[in-house]
């Protein structure tokens, strides 16, 4: 990498004058390059519509040399393209925001604020992973492309950005590092780089387990009767040609399954000081951190072919992660887990559920049904509009989240802190006025999780809007800093936060209750 020290900054908007540029690493543009390539086959092929069947028969007329020229053309051609957005891209870092620089036809200049970072994400494909590069992910809040993408740096040099935008994001400052987690052995004083936060994995999910996960859903199951029902339908009027026909199906199933598979691969869940660490991929390497307290909404769903099992896939609502193309590899918390771990991953994003047996009232919300343990729900005319699940839907505000079930068929909990609730509408179709009911809708961020209270009374409905947002108030009043460090400094040697941790080895029920 080379740097270069910026000149005065004149204009409104222009970042610090005093930052040190630094540009990714020169082997970026053989990564990226083949990307532009692949980009130029395509419009070359469309314009002049060619296929797979006369591709051969193009090449014979015009002469393989001319291909051959013409493809060496269009590699040129990409490379000296990402040779130059190489050149065109620069980013710094000071205390308060990182800013990225870069655009050949269209310049680009973004500052984002590390008070405002959503979570950090090491990325690493397969091309860059065979070069020792990583892609640095700083997701922010905000919209669609709120991210800040470094692509590449050196795996070392990754991580220790990483390690230091998260120390800053937290609080911290060059010179008061020496305040936070630190490695053993490592020493620390002004200038010097934030070590990387101790962790403890506490999940890790196998592949047998991520393969049966699939292998049970409904999809596949989908697919096995369809390709059992054509074999015989082809076999019963002689017509082998007719699976054919279902051909484009299969490959959209499989493509789907297969890369479900290989980005949920060798998942695994950790706590550290600067938040939750996750860790997964196959053929792209993906590790995750997810600062405390960004989780909005949690989801925790279990399909039936999973309930012999007890099985859960549990997932989140963060700021910004759903406006990105990959926003469904970031918002899982854990794709395949049993009981226990599901409500290890709940309790990792809100440690502390309000109530006197958190253990009963999360086995009630996962399983029960009715009012137990002071659940609200639907009332019985709601079962014209569900009539077999309406005993399941129902409500429970504690003193830190409210926790909305749903579903017969598909078991769902969506548990929403209060703090984290933006709004609150109440929805009744017309049916639901004519039967005395309405919805309940908890606007969350973006993302899987759709937090609602389904076919609720209509006053009581009412009720819960009024009682909710004045919750939620109060919630937001006496919620914690954004920079979740800048509290007095755990006592050294502490690997982890003050208090007791989750112990894997104890019963989730025990890990809420501590």
């Amino acid at each position: 990498m080379s740097s270069a020290r910026t000149g005065p900054g004149d204009r409104p908007g222009d970042p610090p004058s005093d930052l040190d540029w630094v540009r990714v690493h020169p082997i970026t543009p053989v990564v990226r390059g083949w990307k532009v390539i692949a980009v130029l086959v395509v419009i070359v092929m469309q314009q002049f519509e060619f296929d797979v069947s006369n591709a051969a028969r193009v090449a014979r007329v015009v002469g393989f040399g001319t291909v051959g020229l013409v493809a060496l053309g269009v590699a040129a051609l990409g490379f000296a393209y990402a040779t130059l957005a190489w050149r065109m891209t620069r980013y710094a870092v000071d205390d308060d925001a990182i800013y990225l620089h870069n655009g050949v036809l269209f310049r680009r200049q973004r500052a984002a604020r590390l008070d405002r970072i959503q979570g950090i994400d090491t990325i690493q494909p397969l091309l860059a992973r065979m070069f020792g590069l990583t892609e640095l992910k700083i997701e922010v809040a905000g919209g669609a492309d709120s991210a800040v993408r470094l692509s590449f740096l050196r795996d070392q040099d990754a991580q220790r950005l990483r390690n230091e935008l998260l120390a800053r994001a937290a609080g911290l400052r060059s010179g008061a590092l020496d305040d936070g987690p630190a490695a053993e052995g490592a020493t620390q004083g002004p200038g010097t780089p934030a070590p990387a936060a101790p962790e403890r994995e506490l999940v890790a999910v196998p592949a047998g387990r991520i393969i049966e996960g699939l292998l049970r859903s409904i999809g596949t199951l989908v697919a096995l009767v369809l390709t059992v029902g054509m074999v015989v339908l082809a076999l019963a009027v002689r017509e082998p040609a007719l699976t054919l026909s279902l051909l484009p199906a299969f490959i959209g199933i499989g493509g789907a399954l297969w890369g479900r598979f290989t980005g949920e691969f060798g998942f695994r869940l950790a706590q550290s000081p600067d938040g939750i660490r996750l860790r997964h991929g196959l053929l792209e390497a993906r590790a995750q951190t997810v600062p405390p307290g960004r989780v909005q909404a949690v989801r925790l769903r279990q399909p039936l072919l999973w309930r012999s099992r007890d099985w859960w896939r549990v997932e989140v609502n963060i700021a910004g992660y759903a406006a990105q193309q990959d926003a469904g590899k970031e918002t899982v918390l854990l794709p395949v887990a049993d009981r226990r771990q599901a409500l290890l991953a709940l309790w990792l994003v809100l440690p502390d559920l309000g109530v006197d047996d958190p253990a009963r009232v999360l086995d009630e919300a996962l399983s029960g049904s009715g009012p137990g343990v002071g659940f609200v729900t639907s009332p019985r005319r709601a079962r014209w509009l569900d009539l077999w699940g309406w005993p399941r839907n129902a409500y429970l505000a504690t003193g830190r989240a409210l926790l909305a079930r749903h579903g017969l068929v598909t078991r769902t909990l969506v548990v929403v802190p209060h703090e984290r609730t933006q709004s609150i509408g109440l929805r009744q179709g017309p049916l639901q006025r004519r039967l005395g009911l309405a919805s309940v809708d908890l606007h969350s961020t973006p993302g899987p999780v759709q937090p609602r209270v389904h076919h609720l009374d209509a006053t009581a409905a009412g009720e819960l809007v009024t009682a909710q947002a004045l919750r939620a108030r109060r919630a937001r009043a006496s919620a914690g800093p954004e920079q979740w460090m800048r509290s007095p400094a755990q006592p050294p040697g502490d690997a982890l936060p003050a208090g007791p941790g989750p112990d894997p080895g104890r019963p989730p029920g025990e890990e809420l209750q501590r």
